[in-house]
């Protein structure tokens, strides 16, 4: 892709098989009806896709599949693993597919420092130098590591593979500035207000929900600096963080149109049926409900 990564991207659903398996047809096909023929741009296999449930072989076939279909919009193919080697066989193997921009999280499980996260980065970049890296600073999926703007920097200056960051953190989107990088929110509350300062857009779990109002937010904030669809936008975010857990909101929605969202590997579950109620209630007080409950 030519030119500075930016726009509106869902951090796409997976759907899985009745026996846990990825259902790479079905995960193709939800990312090419509910986003990218809506114009909103794609990440595969980050938090929200369950990229850490999925298996290595699953990735690499999900990967080889994608290369058969024609997207009209921008992909981010997550790694989701926490062996170094492994994130480089997968960045090798998508780069064969030409798929050539990933978001990438720092090594979980273990603790983190600026000097351990440096040093990920470095290694994966020393033998994937081709790729493209958004950062994915997420403290807490990541033991509370947040990327600090020393490190950042250090990675930015070193290195021209990396070119952008989600920051889910929210310590780093609205004070630190590079040039040609490329800062995402990862919430789209934040999305009006991270463009007026120069950022790229947002990338977020509800814009399987909420995507194309997120590109109209995103058109008229470029055009005219605001938008008056921005609360609505905002609001059905909210909706879906009250109810504790984005993942398990967003594939209990969908359930109820198609029952394979309902198919959960552990420690995922879908909402219980109070607080899906709940989200229901919201989402229809909003009026981005139709009468199969699903976005209007």
């Amino acid at each position: 892709m030519a030119g500075k990564l930016k726009g509106v991207f869902a951090a796409s659903m997976s759907v899985f098989k009745a026996d846990l398996t990825l259902d790479i047809e079905g995960t193709i096909q939800h990312a090419k009806e509910n986003l990218d023929d809506l114009g909103v741009s794609t990440a595969f296999m980050g938090s929200t896709g369950a990229g850490a449930l999925i298996s290595f072989d699953e990735k690499k076939e999900l990967i080889r599949a994608l290369s058969k279909h024609k997207f009209k919009e921008q992909i981010l193919i997550g790694t989701a693993l926490t062996s170094l080697k492994d994130t480089i066989s997968l960045m090798k193997h998508a780069i064969e597919f030409n798929q050539v921009n990933f978001l990438i999280m720092p090594c979980c499980y273990f603790q983190n420092t600026d000097e351990t996260v440096y040093n990920w980065y470095s290694k994966i970049i020393h033998s994937v130098p081709e790729s493209k890296i958004i950062l994915y600073n997420f403290s807490k999926l990541n033991g509370g590591y947040a990327f600090s703007p020393e490190v950042t920097k250090r990675l930015i200056n070193d290195f021209s593979s990396i070119i952008g960051m989600k920051d889910s953190s929210g310590n780093l989107w609205n004070n630190f500035k590079a040039e040609n990088f490329s800062m995402f929110v990862g919430s789209e509350k934040k999305l009006a207000a991270n463009l007026r300062i120069g950022g790229a857009g947002t990338v977020s779990a509800t814009l399987n929900f909420s995507g194309s109002l997120a590109k109209k937010v995103y058109d008229d904030c470029i055009k005219n600096g605001s938008s008056p669809e921005n609360k609505k936008l905002q609001d059905i975010r909210t909706a879906f963080d009250e109810t504790g857990n984005l993942i398990s909101a967003l594939h209990t929605l969908k359930s109820i149109e198609n029952k394979a969202y309902a198919n959960l590997p552990p420690p995922l579950a879908l909402l219980s049926e109070n607080k899906k109620d709940e989200l229901i209630k919201k989402l229809k007080g909003l009026g981005v409900l139709n009468n199969k409950n699903i976005a209007a």
